[in-house]
């Protein structure tokens, strides 16, 4: 099957999991806190770790089966999966400045970006 179809099929199971799971926890632990976010980006952060060393190693599947899984489903889950992977490998590679950029560059121009998205919506909607 196509790996661009395969990763369509995943993001979507993906997506749904994540508003599955972040609402369910969200039920149990309340809503003071996003826990239900934090959670699934751990669960995705910690499946990535072991289906990306296990479908490279030892659990050989086929590319486009592996893509799916880790970009699509858990892509679709959490991209906060794949920047702790990529961060992981750049210090794996002793890249670790990169990976500190890579990291103060993520969270904080994704912060501000948040952040001016928002505001330029309240100026052209005046929400």
């Amino acid at each position: 099957m196509n790996k661009l179809i395969l990763i369509f099929i995943g993001a979507g199971l993906g997506g749904v999991l994540r508003y599955a799971v972040s609402g369910w926890v969200h039920v149990l632990a309340g809503e003071s806190f996003p826990t239900g976010t934090l959670v699934v980006n751990l669960i995705g952060c910690f499946g990535i770790g072991f289906l990306g060393a296990a479908l490279s190693g030892p659990l050989i599947v086929r590319e486009e089966y592996r893509i799916a899984i880790l970009v699509g489903l858990l892509g679709g889950f959490t991209t906060f999966s794949t920047f702790g992977s990529e961060t992981l490998a750049l210090v794996a590679d002793r890249k670790t400045w990169l990976a500190a950029l890579n990291l103060l560059l993520s969270n904080g121009l994704g912060l501000m970006g948040v952040w001016a998205g928002s505001r330029l919506s309240d100026r052209i909607y005046g929400v």
